[in-house]
């Protein structure tokens, strides 16, 4: 353990060095008593659940979490050079370049965090970090899936600036468009070095944000102005995508081809097993087979309490994974930049789930695409109405088969079933068969709408089939899937 690098309200934050490998990573110290008090435990619990899932060289690591009686030992990713916000206050507008290579970064960690179905609802230059390459970390996922309406006013430090107008109206849309729209108050901070809304008035900042009022200065190129005209429409369902952003002319020029891989690329490249990597630590004095054992538990085995005495596999899956980004950010510095041309543009982690499952309600196929969505099952029709009617169609055959359910925003609800424990016939129906959904309308780029309903708890073969009938009973116009 080294120096304090920081101290919270409820936590402080140490360096430390990791003895067997020389490399040093930051170790958050959190008080229970404090995190009870504040009522912050939730929030801990959300980012150390999200986290551990997640390996991407533009999100900041959770190595290990430790606990004891009295404080939880996190052990991160040791990134020495601050804030995004602190970097452009410093240098004012950054040129397009940097400002690209930046927001091509912030881009693929982003489009990482929704293929595992994560949205991170507070993306602000505060919450990104730089290391020492001035390369981005995004940071601070306690509000990441967790997020309730009005929530984010009372959590986000008093800054509103850079949430959706659909957050602050009140009505959370709670998808991927929220981090869209944050993602283009955050570019253009970088080109302007100042903000697209910005009022000492709390009350005319949320009118200016509400009806998308802000001015782009001329000395941004049209390419640039562009995509962030695009970024920051008001309405949700006509905001463009990740996947649209990652087509866009001005994001495609000088990326790196590591940034050019999509993010279930990115996925499938972090799970297979590095044989350099390995023979290092065997070099240490581990056992090959007990350190691949090791490995095959995954993240969970250094931030699970369950495996809090499995001390040598820790110790060597620690090893692995430190030595293993170390050798990660050497091969990223030395990534050649490719073409314009040679850019594969991916589709959205939505468009690929959407593309390789049975839409048919009967047989689902659980693609990659749904495996890397938090272990759950997801399933969706395309359809052609409007929004509304299809969330009036949603509703009825909801009442139909007696759910009950609560309205999260105009085109997102939450339902239960059965209310009164019985079966939609009435018979009696188990505790253990209770249904827990989440159903949603996304706008995909063809300009269709998916209807995605997410099982959120309760028996998958339940699920399934309640899905079937509910969907029969749709009266929308289906759009069949055909071939990417």
């Amino acid at each position: 353990m080294g120096k304090t690098l920081g101290i919270g309200s409820f936590c402080k934050v140490r360096l430390a060095v990791h003895e067997r490998t020389g490399i040093k990573v930051a170790i958050k110290i959190l008080n229970r008593d404090k995190l009870n008090k504040m009522d912050m435990g939730e929030k801990v619990r959300t980012e150390i659940h999200i986290l551990r899932q997640f390996t991407h060289p533009h999100i900041i690591r959770l190595y290990e979490v430790l606990e004891s009686t009295d404080d939880i030992y996190s052990v991160m990713e040791y990134v020495p050079g601050g804030e995004l916000f602190d970097y452009i206050v410093s240098r004012g507008r950054l040129d397009e370049r940097e400002a690209r290579r930046l927001f091509q970064q912030i881009v693929s960690g982003v489009e990482y965090c929704h293929a595992h179905g994560v949205v991170h609802r507070d993306l602000k230059p505060e919450n990104i970090l730089l290391d020492s390459d001035n390369s981005v970390k995004i940071a601070d996922f306690g509000l990441s899936n967790k997020l309730e309406d009005g929530y984010f006013l009372k959590t986000s430090c008093g800054s509103p600036n850079y949430a959706a107008p659909e957050v602050i109206s009140g009505n959370l849309y709670a998808g991927p468009e929220v981090d869209v729209w944050s993602c283009g108050v955050i570019l253009y901070a970088i080109l302007c070095g100042s903000l697209p809304f910005d009022d000492e008035n709390i009350r005319n900042l949320f009118r200016k944000i509400k009806g998308g009022i802000y001015s782009i200065p001329s000395y941004v190129s049209p390419a640039a102005r562009d995509l962030i005209t695009k970024m920051l429409i008001v309405d949700p369902l006509k905001r463009i995508t990740i996947a649209e952003i990652r087509k866009h002319p001005w994001f495609r020029q000088n990326l790196a081809s590591y940034l050019a891989l999509s993010a279930h690329q990115q996925i499938e490249r972090t799970q297979n097993i590095d044989e350099s990597i390995v023979k290092k630590v065997v070099a240490s004095g581990y056992s090959r087979d007990r350190l691949l054992a090791s490995l095959g538990y995954g993240y969970h085995l250094l931030t699970s309490p369950r495996m809090a005495n499995r001390s040598e596999e820790r110790e060597m899956a620690l090893m692995y994974s430190l030595l293993l980004d170390q050798k990660r950010k050497l091969d990223q510095n030395k990534d050649d930049i490719i073409s314009e041309s040679e850019v594969k543009v991916p589709a959205s982690p939505m468009d690929e789930l959407m593309q390789l499952q049975n839409y048919s309600l009967s047989l689902p196929v659980r693609s990659d695409a749904a495996r890397a969505c938090a272990g759950r099952w997801h399933l969706g029709r395309w359809a052609k109405d409007d929004p509304q009617k299809i969330m009036n169609e949603v509703y009825r055959v909801l009442k139909l088969y007696n759910f009950e359910w609560k309205v999260q925003s105009l085109y997102r609800v939450k339902a239960r079933y059965p209310v009164a424990l019985k079966t939609p016939d009435g018979r009696p129906c188990d505790v253990s068969q209770v249904l827990k959904l989440s159903i949603q309308v996304y706008k995909n780029p063809r300009n269709l709408y998916v209807v995605d309903i997410q099982k959120v708890y309760g028996q998958t073969f339940l699920f399934l089939d309640l899905c079937g009938r509910m969907t029969a009973e749709w009266r929308i116009t289906h759009v069949p899937v055909t071939s990417a």
